[in-house]
């Protein structure tokens, strides 16, 4: 009996010694490096700016920690150098590793597409021709292409920029409703279809 006890004693003596081991080995964690910018982190031989920078830590590179400070600071296991402990701010340690950053290429400041540029060019171009249009009586037109085998487009405004919403074969009669600088807005009697047409391919019947 007095034998067991003895043991037992020295169990929980040996348990006892085991607990210090136990509570260190607990207190150290892995953490991993974060920038904002993917680049490095400064560790430090005290945990303050200055000129107190011993190396860095690569972005994603895991650390052990010992503690972290109220003062926004941890201290981490450092076998380089000149010591065993160093430091590096909190707030550049996650719990996780982070996936691999890449920082985009920049890019100069926009100074206006030439897709805009453009777009406000037709615009500006074809609000000047809709100030010359003028109403005239109703008259005959017929398309005169530039080539026999050709056609002439009817678009929806009086630009070329404008979509095409049909196409007039030689000698196709349409009716003018009026007249603009460049351009004329005509009828296709046959479908009752209204848009313009260039003067240039036109010929007055």
């Amino acid at each position: 009996m007095t034998k067991r006890i003895v043991s037992l004693l020295l169990a929980a003596m040996m348990l006892a010694m085991l607990i210090p081991s136990l509570a260190v080995a607990q207190n150290e964690w892995t953490m991993y490096v974060y920038t904002d910018n993917g680049g490095t982190l400064n560790v430090r031989r005290d945990p303050s700016t200055g000129n107190n920078v011993i190396g860095a830590l690569k972005y994603g590179e895991a650390v052990s920690v010992r503690m972290t400070l109220a003062s926004g600071w941890t201290c981490i296991d450092w076998a380089a150098g000149d010591g065993f402990v160093a430091y590096v701010q909190s707030r550049f340690l996650v719990p996780y590793k982070p996936s691999p950053k890449t920082n985009p290429t920049p890019k100069p400041a926009d100074k206006g597409s030439s897709a805009t540029t453009d777009a406000a060019k037709v615009l500006s171009s074809m609000n000047a021709e809709f100030k010359t249009a003028k109403k005239v009586s109703p008259y005959t037109v017929v398309s005169r292409p530039s080539r026999a085998s050709g056609w002439v487009n009817l678009r929806w405004a009086p630009t070329t920029e404008a979509e095409r919403i049909a196409t007039c074969p030689q000698g196709k009669e349409l009716t003018v409703l009026a007249e603009l600088k460049n351009w004329y807005q005509v009828q296709d009697p046959a479908t009752g279809m209204i848009g313009f047409v260039s003067r240039n391919y036109m010929t007055r019947k």
